[in-house]
């Protein structure tokens, strides 16, 4: 039996009175790519926003490790080790591109574990080493997509939560922010993925969900997922 580091049980979530989620199972092993599929509306974002706190689920629950996330507010969910990269970046522009990544640590107190961490961000994304000294804002949106994917990996997180990260991105810089995330993987660091561009998100997942309409209607090894059919007339464009 693997042990899943996620665990999402009947999950519903309500703006007001309009309820978004209805019901939704979804879980992630230790060391996985996850990736959820759907089109706009159809309440992807809104299930990140939950597993981080920032949205209050109306009922059901979300266990990470076994802790219950759906009692913890957003900053104490950051602290167990869950790092989010909102869609459409967020990056402070006013602030300069080391100042962002140091945001990104707030949760730390030891300051040469920040710096190694830093460190291996450069690695990642010579570019951010590059303009460190440069405001944010003055950024590509690739070059800032990067730094947002930075930022949330300054608190050492176990699980990544992406929304949407080739946004857009032109396919170039889609490619290599998705190899990225590949290397970012393979260090340890379960990912879990909400993604419109099906095709690439299904080549770098494990597993795949599709949601529609606040519901699973769907969920394989992302290898049969890009195969089915459905998905193919869906989100693929008909293609395999």
């Amino acid at each position: 039996m693997i042990d899943m580091l996620l665990e999402i049980v009947d999950l519903h979530v309500s703006y007001g009175n309009i309820e978004v989620l209805h019901g939704i199972n979804l879980k992630v092993a230790q060391g996985e790519i996850v990736t959820i599929l759907g089109a706009n509306g159809a309440g992807k974002s809104t299930t990140l926003l939950t597993i981080s706190g920032l949205v209050r689920a109306a009922k059901g629950a979300i266990y990470f490790d076994k802790t219950p996330l759906h009692k913890l507010h957003a900053h104490k969910v950051v602290k167990e080790g869950i790092a989010q990269v909102p869609e459409g970046r967020r990056v402070f522009g006013t602030l300069t591109v080391q100042e962002n990544l140091n945001l990104g640590a707030f949760v730390s107190r030891d300051s040469a574990r920040v710096k190694r961490t830093r460190e291996w961000i450069h690695q990642l994304f010579p570019i951010l080493a590059e303009r460190r000294h440069q405001l944010a804002g003055t950024l590509s949106g690739g070059e800032q997509q990067m730094l947002a994917i930075g930022r949330a990996l300054m608190s050492e997180p176990r699980i990544l939560l992406l929304d949407e990260p080739s946004l857009g991105l032109a396919p170039l810089l889609v490619k290599t922010i998705f190899q990225t995330l590949r290397q970012i993987n393979e260090t340890g660091v379960t990912v879990l993925l909400v993604e419109q561009n099906a095709r690439a998100a299904l080549k770098l997942a494990n597993r795949g969900y599709v949601l529609e309409l606040g519901k699973i209607v769907l969920e394989d090894e992302a290898k049969a997922l890009i195969s089915n059919p459905e998905v193919q007339q869906a989100y693929l464009g008909g293609i395999a």
